[in-house]
């Protein structure tokens, strides 16, 4: 008879805050314990290694997640047999700062070490004390081995953390050196590095392979991507026309974009490439001058309003460009921020994300400028801003009333009250949500059954961020033409 022992099954609860490049770390860390013979709980209270991966962004991200260190104090108390570990980009920041406000903290993993987690769990749990692996400062080395320092793995993965199964992240750009005031990334995430074409391609048909139609490149200015081989230096474009041509793949997005890296060569390839979306994602933080300088943004007004000439002229009314805008930065005037107003009105973008700015420790901005905008002004300028562009996207969206747009079907929405993954048979309707090549939202009654289906979509009700629709069937017999849009 045998005496093994099973191996125990360890239960891991992962919360993830922050951007996309977050979400594809999770996915990556949680593909790693499952090869460690882990299950994914939703339920901090089951799980036995409990993780946090953290944006240091904006101060109500930080807070969030200490806020949620702190509710596990008792937790930890009680069962000292529980791993929390803290990773990411406030990992990277804090460092010892994260072991002395929450000591019963055992791991904290910046975003270039990922793939320590496992090895780091096991130290914790079976010798105990606290352990740390993360990226060198950007001075505190050569910087070849600071870049090797900030790398992360990206073939491993898991499905079944994505948005949805067909839907995928994928990441072709590891940091930044654009070094903006305000910006914690550059320290964070390290010096930027487009990683190899030939990597990212085998990787993209891995995606493909397992039932991803759309695939969102990812990079902090991802247009700015470029990586140097042998023979030969890649740019965004060349890899989008190498992307292209992977069988199974519907759709390529890309995100985040720099304005001054948005040329000619690289709009052209998105309005030749029919897969991929004509939405461009390029932050303008601000429409002062003054402003964008104190920032550093290394681009003027005039700058971004060649760059919006050049996206009308290449791709006309296909175009779909959203931006960023930060309001309340240091010594932000009233007739600045009108200036950010102006233009606003002037580029109308289909959705902008508003944020009042928020002071970051080890930032050239908290160093060098004071943080004097009251907050209330800040809040006020905020929701004006806000109204001017929801009013511009309602009205924008005026011009798909009657039409027929083609939508990626994501799953019921959230007034659907039913979840992606779980999904059944059914023949009733319910809500459903997916989106359009120019990645606006559609909800419409369906069938379950649609969804991970591109299909088409008659527009009758348009809201700021909503088409409404009815889903178009049979056109050939009914002798319809049909205009597809967006």
């Amino acid at each position: 008879m045998s005496t093994d022992v099973p191996a125990k099954t360890h239960k891991l609860y992962i919360e993830t805050v922050g951007c996309q490049m977050n979400m594809l770390d999770s996915e990556m860390v949680v593909a790693s314990l499952r090869r460690e013979g882990y299950e994914l709980s939703d339920n901090v209270g089951d799980a036995d290694t409990i993780l946090f991966n953290t944006c240091s962004v904006r101060e109500q991200a930080e807070n969030k997640t200490y806020s949620a260190l702190g509710r596990l104090r008792a937790e930890k108390k009680k069962n000292p047999e529980k791993i929390i570990g803290v990773m990411g980009c406030m990992a990277q920041k804090d460092q010892q700062l994260i072991f002395q406000r929450a000591p019963y903290v055992d791991i904290v993993v910046g975003p270039g070490q990922l793939k320590e987690i496992p090895c780091l769990i096991r130290k914790a749990r079976e010798e105990g004390g606290q352990h740390t692996a993360v990226g060198l400062g950007r001075t505190d080395g050569k910087v070849d081995d600071i870049k090797r320092s900030h790398e992360t793995f990206d073939p491993m993965r898991d499905p079944t953390m994505r948005p949805t199964p067909f839907q995928a992240f994928l990441r072709i750009q590891i940091g930044c050196d654009k070094f903006c005031t305000y910006c914690i990334v550059p320290m964070t995430r390290g010096p930027e590095q487009g990683r190899d074409p030939d990597m990212i391609l085998d990787e993209a048909k891995i995606l493909a392979d397992q039932g991803a139609k759309e695939i969102t490149l990812l990079g902090q200015t991802v247009n700015s991507y470029r990586h140097v081989g042998l023979n030969k230096t890649t740019r965004l474009a060349d890899l989008l026309y190498k992307l292209h041509d992977i069988n199974g793949l519907e759709r390529i997005k890309f995100v985040t974009s720099y304005p001054k890296d948005m040329d000619y060569e690289l709009l052209t390839a998105v309005r030749d490439l029919e897969k991929c979306s004509p939405y461009l994602h390029v932050p303008l933080q601000s429409g002062s001058d003054t402003v964008l300088k104190r920032m550093k943004r290394g681009y003027t007004v005039a700058d971004y309003r060649d760059m919006m000439a050049r996206i009308n002229e290449t791709l006309g009314s296909a175009a779909a460009v959203s931006s960023d805008f930060i309001v309340g930065f240091s010594g932000e005037t009233e007739d600045e921020f009108q200036d950010t107003v102006k233009l606003v009105k002037e580029c109308r973008f289909k959705n902008s994300f508003i944020f009042k700015y928020s002071e970051r420790p080890g930032t050239k901005s908290a160093e060098r400028m004071p943080d004097d905008v009251p907050f209330e002004v800040k809040k006020r300028r905020n929701n004006e801003l806000l109204d001017v562009q929801n009013a511009i996207s309602e009205e924008d969206n005026q011009k798909f009333l009657g039409e027929t747009v083609r939508v990626l079907v994501e799953g019921p929405s959230k007034r659907s009250g039913a979840k992606v993954n779980e999904r059944s048979d059914k023949a009733g309707l319910v809500q459903l949500t997916g989106r359009t090549h120019c990645d606006r939202i559609v909800v419409f009654d369906g069938n379950e059954r649609l969804v991970g289906q591109t299909i088409p979509v008659g527009i009758f009700e348009i809201a700021a961020h909503t088409l409404i629709g009815t889903v178009i069937t049979d056109n050939a017999s009914s002798g319809q033409s049909v205009t597809l849009m967006g």
